[in-house]
Formats: C-alpha cells, structure tokens, sequence
C-alpha cells in the first residue's frame, strides 16, 4: 500500500485525471440542471444530492479502494450526520453515502473551489463565515431554520478542519448547537483508512481498504443549552473508541 515506484505513481496519476475529468463531465451538466431550476430552491438541493451519489460513487470506483460499509439501515432518517475528516477522499464518500434531502454548512470560501464550489452554492447548500463568529452564530441559525421548514437533513463535519495525519482533532460545537435548535438525531459516520489512501499534499492514491460505519442515532430530544460541553465530549469519546489506534487523538 505504500509502494511509492513509478508504475503505481503513473497509475495513481492515471485515477487522479480520470477523476478529475469525469467531475468536470458531471459538474457541467448538473450546473445545467441547477441553472433551470433556479426557482425551485428544494429541487436543487435533492439534485445536488444526486448529483452527490452518482459522482462520489463514480470517483470511489475510478479510484478502486475496496471498502466496507457498516450501519447502513441508519443512513435512511432525517438526522445531523456528522463525520471525521482526514482526506479529500471523505468528500466523495459524503457526496455518495449522505441521504437525498441533506444540505451541507461549509466555510464561505468554498465558492471558489474550481467546478465543485460553483455547483455547491447553486445546489443550495449552506455557507458561514468563520472568521466572523458573529456572523457564524447566525449562519447557523438560519441554517437551522431552513433545516426544519424543509424538512432537511444536515451534514457537517465536526472537527472544522482536515486532520494532517489522520488522528481526531476536536470538535467544535456548531453541530450541537444545531441538534439543540433542530431536535433532529445525530448519526456519527466513522471513516477510517482514508488518510492512508490519500495523504495531505499527496497526488499519490494507494489502494489502502476503508471502511465507512454509521452508529446509532444519538436523540438530542432532551439535550439542554448548558450541557453543550458534555454532549461535545461524549461524541467525541464515542469516535476515539470507534477509531484505529493510529487514528485516536493523542493524549
């Protein structure tokens, strides 16, 4: 899995264009879709999301990682998924696996992500701005607000940021601020194996196996505002214990 010689470099080079160009084919007549129905903000969120299951799915077989999918019957509700992040593999996973009828919260300056940032805002998905927590504070407001008027689903992904190495950074609290104003159940989505596939400041794809495992439904129904320290906690414990020990945050 870590043969770094010149054939598995071209090959890898090979699976990174090829997906690349077979995004830029999906993303071009999506856009199209999405330019069309403008007026119908619901209906572009549920082709985003198809657009999400047949490019990610698309991108994972290009790829050619084998992986093993746990917990499936709890990808099917309405709920707050929430999922670790340590690789631009999770993207594609997310796009494929995460429900018809979920929106995503990303930072702002997602539109300028070439093709994807693009469709993302005309997908309706939903953007903040971190670096005004003010505004962030209201960003997830509104998120959750449109959240429950549409009857939506949420994924975010709870460390805010990508891990460098593969281990689990801290969570913010935006996620249970959410389940706090929307009441809805919070699916955990455990990766693992991707940073291995994919390294930060790589190009080389390796065929390391991963696996995706959905764990119960956590019921927020009677979470309280002054326990947002604890709820933070207790998620983030279920995810170090579910994690590999080379994927546990140090201690």
């Amino acid at each position: 899995m870590d043969d770094n010689g010149w054939v598995s470099s071209i090959i890898s080079w090979i699976r990174i264009v090829t997906c690349f160009v077979s995004m830029m084919v999906t993303t071009f007549i999506w856009a199209l879709i999405m330019v069309v129905l403008i007026p119908w903000p619901y209906e572009r969120i549920r082709q985003g999301n198809i657009y999400g299951h047949v490019t990610g799915r698309m991108l994972m077989w290009i790829l050619g990682n084998p992986i093993k999918i746990e917990g499936a019957e709890y990808n099917n509700e309405r709920a707050i998924y929430i999922s670790n992040h340590a690789s631009p593999i999770d993207i594609f996973l997310i796009m494929w696996l995460t429900p018809t009828g979920t929106v995503g919260i990303a930072k702002k300056e997602i539109v300028w992500y070439p093709l994807f940032g693009q469709l993302y805002v005309l997908a309706n998905h939903l953007r903040i701005d971190r670096s005004n927590p003010t505004s962030a504070i209201e960003s997830m407001k509104e998120a959750a607000r449109a959240v429950v008027r549409n009857n939506l689903s949420l994924i975010i992904f709870p460390e805010g940021t990508r891990s460098k190495n593969g281990r689990l950074l801290p969570f913010k609290k935006g996620f249970v601020h959410l389940a706090l104003q929307t009441r809805l159940p919070i699916v955990p989505m455990v990766l693992t194996g991707t940073h291995q596939a994919w390294r930060k400041g790589s190009l080389h794809v390796r065929p390391t196996p991963l696996a995706v495992k959905y764990l119960p439904p956590i019921s927020t129904e009677n979470w309280k505002a002054e326990k947002i320290d604890d709820y933070v906690k207790m998620v983030h414990d279920l995810y170090a214990a579910q994690l590999p020990e080379t994927q546990r945050p140090l201690a």
